[in-house]
């Protein structure tokens, strides 16, 4: 047993708990951490191995078996009130995350019971605490704005990537999002503009985190001595965390990202000159915070989470001196009612739309990925042609297309991909991850490979069509061989050819084992796909330098390209002719454009400038060293250059003899429609 009056235990192994513990062990004497517990075991075991600390089966053990007599509560909000519960009934004291709890008279509990057993309770209103909140707090406080009036509040996010699995909390609720961060800017608006008394909300989704019901969120805070208003989103880039402080002789600006801040005041000078003074005042003072922040951060006087760390020093301070805690639970309370309104009337409002849409026991057709180019084009020639669809798509369209059906989810996630492929009789699966790093590509691509796979094969689905990508052939080993088909070798180096192409390729052969275990199913593999929204004109014919396009090579590689319409043709030919023994077809169009042949018809007669191989290739390597020196991958790797400027020659005669396909539009009347829409 430790000789520190205090023995902390965390309950919940979230990303969180790493800085709780950081924070806590920059205590020592005062508190010791003894351990951690979490409902899945094995994070439990990997944060503690991580950070050097014990790992727990339950909150009973890290009290009875370490000893603990402080409690963390870093579980999913929705938990939080009985884990809060079962510590003081142990007669532990508590530091709770933010919100202290999803409803008001839960939270009062905690309050209540704390006072009966003369325990403790605080709860993490980090924000209250960073360094850049506390110094606009202390000018509020001296009377350097003068009466505070009105606050404005923008935070920006995005939450950890999804790597597929069980769908974290912040996916399962479509009002997470908002109490996650509506409660940072309503604390804050509480402490300067005094206790809230009424809110009203907007919500939107936008896509910027397809996986959220709502990204975008607007609210209006009437306080007793203001008005405040604050934005969540997770559409504006740069992310943004700004704070706007209106007061009747100076406006503040703080930023807690970057941090710093900018002040504007009422002087007695003409306005003009005052305005000039305070564009003055207002410019300079970030070119004097900004360094003094970087120093501080370099020489770890501040750290991530700053906030968070001071806070815990100061609770755990207030209970060695028998002083109330940096933030009440009745504090923490007195806001739930405000935050739940706003995220109730959203999961409402979610709820609701999601009632208006349903699914029949049967459907002949379920095509993933519905909403990207080229799943928007097939849906489009499908319900022209009066099939019924179902279509398996991340969040509600604006615009639903009538009388098709609807499933919500991501493709990570394995519960939401059975509900859509529930009762297909085929399904197309064009779905895939297109941006972001591994992560998403794991879950989105591969995972939901997966999940697909396992889904067809628990409803019989008769035919999967699974959308490949001729990325997956080994380029750069192809390179000036007369004739890349099908049979052509798998890249061998996918991680270096980047996240998308290996992916696909773990994606492909996840299809290519089911189908020798029996699943009926036909692999297609399109070219360069262009036409319906993707552009003609991309990295891999030039790229634009002002208004010059910049060739890297002689602009004499071929290209493998393929018009939408046409690729549209092929999955439907795949669907008629029934293939379902695993075959792989190249799906490209046999008039192979060069890189100069397209600039030629698509580039608008802007100059063209040619970077010789030599030059590109030097550059690649040149460009791994700095990179690699910090760990890091170069996107323009020298491997990665080789195979994207490798000289191929595609054909492929299964399209026709097995499909019975040949291009219908073809490149050159796709070239010119899609220049006709500009």
């Amino acid at each position: 047993m430790t000789s520190a009056r205090f023995r902390a235990g965390i309950v919940g192994a979230g990303s969180i708990s790493e800085f709780h513990i950081h924070a806590v062990n920059a205590l020592p004497g005062l508190v010791e951490l003894v351990g951690v517990t979490d409902l899945d075991p094995a994070r439990a075991e990997a944060t503690a191995k991580r950070l050097q600390t014990n790992a727990y089966p339950s909150l009973d053990a890290l009290v009875d078996k370490a000893g603990a007599n402080v409690i963390h509560v870093l579980t999913p909000p929705s938990a939080h009130v009985p884990v809060a519960l079962a510590a003081l009934e142990r007669g532990c004291h508590v530091l709770v995350e933010k919100p202290i709890s999803e409803d008001e008279a839960e939270g009062k509990r905690i309050a209540e019971l704390a006072m009966r057993k003369g325990l403790t309770v605080c709860v993490n209103h980090s924000l209250l605490f960073d360094p850049q909140v506390k110094r606009a707090l202390d000018a509020v406080r001296a009377g350097k704005l003068g009466e505070v009036v009105s606050v404005d509040i923008l935070r920006g996010s995005e939450y950890p990537p999804y790597e597929g699995g069980p769908l974290p909390p912040w996916y399962r609720s479509a009002g997470y999002a908002y109490r996650d961060l509506g409660v940072h800017c309503m604390y804050l608006l509480q402490a300067l503009l005094g206790p809230i008394e009424a809110v009203s909300g907007e919500w939107r989704s936008l896509g910027g985190d397809p996986n959220l019901a709502f990204d975008e969120w607007r609210t209006l805070v009437r306080c007793k001595r203001g008005l405040g208003q604050f934005q969540l989103t997770w559409n504006v880039r740069p992310m943004q965390s700004q704070m706007i402080i209106h007061g009747t002789k100076a406006v503040l600006r703080v930023d807690l990202f970057a941090m710093f801040h900018g002040k504007r005041s009422s002087t007695p000078l003409p306005k003009a000159a005052e305005r000039l003074v305070n564009a003055f005042t207002d410019s300079i003072q970030p070119l004097i915070d900004v360094p003094i922040g970087v120093w501080k951060f370099v020489r770890k006087d501040v750290r991530a989470y700053q906030g968070l760390r001071d806070l815990v020093a100061a609770f755990y301070r207030s209970l060695d001196v028998g002083t109330p805690p940096p933030v009440s639970a009745e504090e923490a309370v007195a806001i739930i009612p405000f935050v739940e309104q706003v995220a109730r009337a959203a999961e409402a409002d979610h709820a609701a739309r999601l009632a208006t849409f349903s699914t029949s026991a049967a459907i002949p057709i379920v095509v993933t990925g519905a909403s990207g180019s080229l799943g928007s084009a097939l849906v489009k020639r499908l319900v022209g042609e009066g099939k019924r669809v179902r279509l398996f798509v991340r969040r509600i369209p604006e615009r639903p297309i009538a009388g098709v059906e609807y499933c919500f989810g991501n493709l990570g996630d394995r519960a939401a991909v059975d509900r859509a492929l529930a009762g297909a009789t085929t399904v197309i699966h064009a779905g895939a991850s297109m941006k972001g790093g591994w992560p998403e590509h794991l879950g989105g691509t591969v995972m939901g490979t997966q999940n697909v796979i396992d889904a067809c094969k628990k409803h019989g689905v008769e035919q999967l069509v699974h959308i490949s990508s001729m990325s997956v052939v080994d380029w750069a080993g192809s390179s000036g061989l007369p004739v890349v088909a099908e049979t052509a070798a798998l890249e061998p180096r996918a991680g270096e050819r980047g996240a998308y192409t290996r992916a696909k390729l773990e994606a492909e052969r996840k299809v290519t084992e089911a189908a020798k275990a029996g699943l009926p199913c036909v692999i297609l593999r399109p070219g360069q796909i262009f036409g319906g929204g993707i552009p003609i004109v991309n990295g891999a014919v030039a790229r634009r330098a002002g208004g010059t396009w910049l060739i890297l090579g002689d602009g004499k590689l071929e290209l493998p390209l393929v018009y939408i319409d046409d690729v549209v043709d092929a999955i439907l030919a795949a669907m008629t002719t029934k293939l379902t023994h695993g075959e792989i077809i190249h799906v490209i169009d046999d008039a192979q454009l060069t890189q100069a042949d397209v600039l030629g018809l698509a580039g608008g007669g802007a100059a063209v400038i040619k970077v010789p191989r030599t030059v590109v290739f030097a550059l690649g390597k040149l460009s791994e060293v700095p990179l690699g020196a910090l760990g890091r991958p170069s996107p323009i790797a020298l491997y990665r250059l080789k195979s994207a400027l490798a000289r191929l020659h595609c054909e492929s005669d299964r399209a026709l003899t097995l499909l019975g396909w040949q291009p219908r539009v073809g490149v050159l009347e796709g070239i010119r429609r899609v220049a006709a829409l500009r």
